[in-house]
């Protein structure tokens, strides 16, 4: 029997290890926004610049995720892990000591790139390392981190400025994840486990042309996206029928690879032929456009409209990210046995908490909003904690060990299109509501925040569906069992 057979005794402390590296790069998402001013103050550059520091790193973070995967499933997740951590540290070091807006540009696509081969390792190591109930308790704590930094990226952003400065305070953002990836890099030495086996080839286990065509198109998707500040919507919009293309090519060439009994980049058959996947990875990806595209709204809200600091600002919206911390470690714990109910009950949660801002916005406006809305804050990200989590479980539950690199690495980047689409919008919405309204900050927060609650009661829906065809499999099941149990009269 194996190590990744047995209970690995070490497999807690190896996923402390791996969940803060994974939360490091998470985190940079949106750890940087609140920064964008400290950075064209302390190093100039124009807003396009400042904003592609932002952007850059979600564009190459997504694209290099499905890839990521798949080299840590044929190369080894602890070799994979190992490289991505020692060049994510590297390029944080960069990326702080950049002298030029178009170096730290740079620092952060290669950030980016790094990021996105590490993210996927995780789910990779929780799937090898435990079974049963316990991958469900791994799950939650995974699903807390992804959760957690999103959520807390503007507190922790505005705290190290607070405590920097607004001249250097950028620098330190960066700075901050050198001597945590370090030890972290050290700890892992120690703790992930050496895979067994033959040491696979790179030229006959990647398939490269898959990489080039998925990689294409989700550059197609994602380059307007994150270039919609920039008019990147109305630029760049052809190039969503180009990935379209191009993503039709990715699937007939992977088929073509499996015809041929070589290895993919991303067997298809992942999507059709695994239990869950495809639903939980849809209900994810439209949760994420509501979920993730609010926060650049609160904090346009906050520090523009109420005049709030960037650490008041992060301090405004963190209920969310402390109901969200407790509910999906909890929540990891009952899926087993609660299963797609608890997603559509977070969801629901979700929608409720952000109506009620939403409608407080509207009726309640006043320099104390950040408090009044702290209650239905909490109660949204309780609702998160028990959809991220619970759902990042149901979705890979049947994903065979060898794929879960992949199966990981593809729901991460209908995640960050997700996070793409949805800042785009609510951004886009808060723009235009605000000078219709002769600049009424509470009724542009109002509006976006109700497009978010639509995303959400999209997912909520599919959820629903997904736990209707739940129930019938299981009915199915069972009735398959009986009849085939029965003895023939």
């Amino acid at each position: 029997m194996t190590l990744t057979q047995q209970q690995d005794p070490r497999r807690w402390k190896a996923l402390a290890v791996t969940l803060t590296a994974g939360f490091m790069g998470l985190l940079d998402v949106s750890i940087v926004n609140v920064a964008l001013p400290s950075i064209q103050k302390g190093i100039g550059g124009d807003a396009g610049t400042a904003q592609w520091v932002v952007s850059g790193y979600a564009l190459t973070f997504g694209l290099v995720l499905v890839s990521g995967g798949r080299l840590g499933d044929a190369l080894g997740r602890r070799r994979m892990f190992l490289i991505a951590l020692a060049a994510f540290v590297a390029m944080s070091a960069f990326a702080g000591a950049a002298p030029t807006g178009e170096v730290l540009v740079v620092a952060r696509l290669l950030q980016g790139c790094a990021a996105g081969l590490l993210t996927p390792q995780n789910t990779g190591l929780i799937q090898d390392l435990f079974r049963g109930a316990e991958r469900g308790k791994a799950f939650g704590a995974f699903g807390s981190v992804v959760g957690i930094s999103t959520a807390v990226g503007p507190v922790l952003g505005g705290l190290i400025l607070a405590v920097f400065g607004e001249e250097h305070g950028w620098r330190w953002v960066f700075f901050v994840n050198v001597p945590i990836g370090a030890f972290a890099f050290v700890l892992a030495l120690r703790l992930l486990p050496r895979a067994e086996g033959r040491p696979a080839r790179l030229r006959s286990e990647i398939d490269f042309v898959g990489v080039l065509l998925l990689g294409l198109a989700v550059l197609g998707v994602l380059l307007p996206l994150v270039e919609s500040e920039e008019d990147g919507l109305r630029r760049l919009w052809w190039l969503f029928p180009v990935a379209a293309v191009f993503g039709f090519a990715f699937v007939r060439w992977e088929r073509r690879v499996v015809r041929h009994e070589r290895t993919p980049l991303m067997d298809v058959r992942l999507f059709t032929e695994t239990p869950g996947y495809t639903p939980g990875a849809v209900i994810g990806a439209v949760y994420f456009c509501g979920f993730a595209g609010i926060w650049l709204v609160f904090a346009m809200f906050f520090q523009q409209g109420l005049g709030y600091t960037p650490l008041e600002s992060g301090l405004a919206v963190t209920p969310f990210a402390v109901g969200a911390a407790v509910s999906a470690a909890v929540a990891g714990r009952l899926v087993a046995r609660w299963g797609r109910r608890l997603t559509v009950t977070g969801l629901s949660l979700v929608a409720l908490g952000l109506g009620v801002v939403a409608l407080l916005a509207w009726l309640a406006p006043g320099q104390d909003l950040g408090l009044v809305v702290a209650l239905p804050l909490l109660v949204a990200g309780i609702g998160g904690g028990m959809e991220i989590s619970p759902n990042t479980t149901l979705t890979l539950e049947c994903v065979p060990t060898r794929m879960a690199g992949v199966a990981g690495g593809a729901l991460q980047t209908g995640q960050r299109i997700g996070t793409a689409i949805g800042t785009a919008v609510l951004a886009s919405v808060f723009r235009a509501v605000l000078p219709a309204s002769g600049n009424d900050f509470p009724a542009a927060l109002a509006v976006s925040l109700l497009c978010a609650v639509g995303f959400v009661l999209f997912a909520l829906g599919l959820g629903i569906a997904e736990l209707r065809a739940r129930r019938a499999r299981a009915s199915n099941d069972q009735l398959l069992s009986a009849t085939t149990a029965a003895p023939y009269e």
